[in-house]
C-alpha cells in the first residue's frame, strides 16, 4: 500500500520538533507499505529553512531518504512563519498550494493522509485523494481552529468561519478520521465525522535511557550539584510560559533548584527578555535539539514539565513530551488540567 502524507510540520528524527509521523511512517515501512511525505522545508517549531523548493510548482527530495520504503519531498513554504499570525497564515497556505502540486506527481497512491493542525493541508489532502481516486484520512492533533480562537490569536471573523466550515467539511469528507487524545472524539463525531479511531501519543523507550545519569548534560551546561526541572518543546502562547518564570522568581533564593527551558518559538525573545528583566539567574534556555539527542537531554533533568494555559478547551488534550519523559524514566510535573 502506498500512503501519501501532507504534513508542513513533519520532522524526522535528526531534526528538531514532533516526530510522531517520522516514527509512525518507519513502522509502517517496517510492515512493508509505501510512504512518500510531502513537508515543508521550513521548521514549524524554529522557523528556519533547511532546504528550498524553487517556486509554488516545484519540490526538492529531502537528504533523509534512507528508510526503504520511505520518500520525504520538501514542498515550497513561505518562510516568515514566526513574523506573525498573518505571515503564519501566508505560510500555511503557501504550503497547502504547493504541497497540491507536488503530490499531484506522485503516482499510485492508495491512501492520501491529511493531518490537523495546519487544517488548510487538510484540504490538500482530500483534493488529492479524490482526484486520485484514494481513501481520505485525517488526523486531528489539534482541535484547530478552536484552539486558536480560545487562546486569542485567531481573531479574524472571515477567516474563523472559514476555518469552523473547513473544520466540518473535512470531518465529514473523510474516509477515517483520526485523533491522538480521547478527549476528542466527541467534539470531531458531533462535528460530521462518521469513522472515528483513537491512536494515542507514545514513546519509542528504545529511544530514551532511564539509567543515564545525565552528567554529560549537566556539565556542559554548569548544572552540576543542582535540582534540575526541564521543560522541553515549543515555546508559544499556548505554552505558557511565563508561568515558569514567575516559578523561578518565587524559587530565587534556593540556588540548588535551576529551571532549564529547551526549544523554541514565537514567544522565546519574550520570555528572554522578561527573565533578564526580572534578573533570573535560575534559568537557561536552550536550543531545541532533534529528537535523536533528547535521551541525554532528558537523563540531566530531575523533573520534567508540562504546561499549557488555563483553558477549557486544553482539557481535552495532553502533549507528546508527557510520554517522552516518562519513557525516560523522570517525574512529571504536569500543569495541564486534561484528560
Amino acid at each position: 500500500m502506498h500512503i501519501l502524507l501532507i504534513h508542513q510540520a513533519f520532522a524526522a528524527l535528526d531534526e528538531p520538533g514532533g516526530t510522531r509521523h517520522h516514527e509512525l511512517a518507519r513502522y509502517l515501512t517496517a510492515q512493508g507499505h509505501r510512504v512518500t511525505v510531502i513537508a515543508s522545508p521550513v521548521s514549524y517549531l524554529t522557523g528556519t529553512k533547511s532546504a528550498q523548493a524553487s517556486s509554488l510548482a516545484s519540490s526538492l527530495p529531502d537528504s533523509r531518504n534512507q528508510d526503504d520504503g520511505l520518500h520525504i519531498v520538501r514542498a515550497y513554504t513561505y518562510s516568515a512563519l514566526h513574523k506573525s499570525f498573518f505571515h503564519r497564515v501566508l505560510a500555511f497556505f503557501s504550503f497547502a498550494i504547493s504541497s497540491f502540486f507536488a503530490g499531484w506527481g506522485i503516482d499510485e497512491v492508495d491512501i492520501v493522509w491529511g493531518t490537523s493542525p495546519p487544517i488548510f493541508q487538510g484540504w490538500t489532502a482530500w483534493l488529492l485523494a479524490r482526484l486520485k481516486g484514494a481513501k481520505f484520512l485525517f488526523e486531528v492533533r489539534d482541535l484547530w481552529p478552536d484552539f486558536a480562537i480560545a487562546v486569542g490569536v485567531l481573531k479574524n471573523p472571515v477567516l474563523i468561519n472559514m476555518s469552523l466550515w473547513l473544520e466540518r467539511f473535512l470531518y465529514s469528507h473523510a474516509d477515517q478520521v483520526i485523533v491522538n487524545s480521547p478527549g476528542y472524539v466527541q467534539h470531531v463525531a458531533e462535528r460530521g465525522a462518521q469513522r472515528v479511531e483513537l491512536i494515542p501519543n507514545g514513546a519509542d523507550p528504545t529511544m530514551f535511557n532511564p539509567l543515564d545519569t545525565g552528567n554529560a548534560f549537566r556539565a556542559a551546561h554548569h548544572l552540576q550539584n543542582k535540582f534540575v526541572v526541564l521543560y522541553a518543546g515549543a515555546h508559544g502562547i499556548s505554552n505558557d510560559l511565563q508561568v515558569v518564570l514567575e516559578a523561578a522568581r518565587l524559587l530565587a533564593k534556593r540556588l540548588d533548584i535551576h529551571f532549564v527551558l529547551l526549544g523554541d518559538g514565537k514567544e522565546k525573545p519574550n520570555l528572554q527578555a522578561h527573565a533578564r528583566e526580572m534578573g533570573l539567574k535560575n534559568i537557561t534556555f536552550l536550543p531545541p535539539v532533534p529528537k535523536s539527542e533528547m535521551s541525554a537531554v532528558l537523563a540531566g533533568a530531575d523533573a520534567c514539565l508540562a504546561i499549557l494555559k488555563p483553558l477549557d478547551e486544553y482539557k481535552t488534550t495532553y502533549p507528546n513530551k508527557v510520554f517522552d519523559y516518562m519513557a525516560a524514566g523522570r517525574p512529571v510535573i504536569l500543569a495541564i488540567d486534561g484528560v
